[in-house]
């Protein structure tokens, strides 16, 4: 990812933080729809899981210019995650409601080059995750 693309997500994040309860409801509505065979992973307050991901957003993201010091957070992130069940393919649906969250939450502000630079920042993530999942070293950010 470049410093760039970091920035773009920095700034749009901070946009998002003032909607963050109405933001992961949208999140977990969405992933629900479009995944509905994931939601049985989910035993615990819902409201709660939204707090958690919120936080760990806002902690990914503001780390985002200094991504090899939280890679093996992210790791072992992947490897709980792992153990709840998730699989591969979830990743990309995760992804695919981020980025329509994202939208709805940015309106005009979510940008072609937003969206890329949150495509690309998600993905490196999710790659480190099921990397850790699978016992192999974590990616490098490009």
């Amino acid at each position: 990812m470049t410093p760039e693309q970091v920035s773009l997500v920095q700034n749009s994040f901070e946009k998002v933080r003032p909607i963050a309860v109405t933001a992961a409801q949208l999140f977990y509505d969405r992933l629900f729809e479009i995944a509905p065979e994931v939601q049985p992973l989910f035993t615990g307050d819902i409201k709660e899981q939204g707090r958690k991901l919120m936080t760990m957003l806002a902690t990914a993201v503001a780390s985002l210019d200094k991504i090899d010091q939280i890679l093996p957070a992210v790791q072992e992130l992947g490897r709980r995650h792992g153990t709840y069940g998730v699989r591969d393919e979830h990743y990309g649906l995760v992804g695919e409601a981020l980025l329509w969250t994202l939208e709805r939450g940015l309106g005009n502000d979510f940008t072609p080059d937003v969206k890329d630079a949150w495509a690309v920042v998600y993905g490196t993530l999710a790659q480190t995750m099921q990397d850790a999942v699978h016992g192999q070293a974590a990616r490098a950010a490009q």
